[in-house]
């Protein structure tokens, strides 16, 4: 590659260009890492975002996940033809739908987890464990909402 091929010192410190490319790079291994179970990046999103708490309703976990509504009913339709979430109107009120992990969901998840796992592991290797650290850390004080 020539000095030409390159982002050059403009872009290569812009940090819109660095982030998006960064992205970019860690969604395309996510990916590449999660196929084999049959689900995108997007769906182990959802999958991660139903998993370990009380069962949700569809509005909840498109907040969690900062995704439209008929964005979210259009993929919990997906994961519920692949069989990994159900959903059902709530005990108490019946106009809400409860979404929850079925049993293959649930195994899914664990495995989509690992592969996803050793694909940050991959993208972090040009880091140090401690830089790896910090710039998770930095990026959840930039993007997760502060308990202050």
């Amino acid at each position: 590659m020539s000095s030409s091929d390159g982002p050059g010192p403009e872009l290569s410190r812009n940090l819109v260009y660095l982030l998006k490319h960064a992205h970019l790079r860690m969604a395309e291994l996510a990916a590449n890492a999660v196929k084999p179970y049959g689900i995108d990046g997007r769906e182990l999103g959802i999958l991660l975002a139903l998993t370990g708490r009380e069962p949700a309703s569809q509005q909840q976990a498109a907040r969690r996940l900062g995704i439209d509504r008929t964005t979210m009913v259009a993929m919990l339709d997906a994961l519920e033809g692949k069989g990994l979430v159900s959903r059902h109107p709530h005990a108490e009120d019946r106009r809400r739908n409860v979404v929850e992990l079925t049993e293959a969901g649930r195994a899914t998840l664990r495995l989509a987890i690992d592969a996803n796992d050793k694909a940050e592991r991959e993208f972090l290797e040009p880091l140090t464990p401690k830089t790896a650290e910090h710039l998770r850390n930095s990026l959840q004080k930039l993007v997760l909402p502060s308990d202050d």
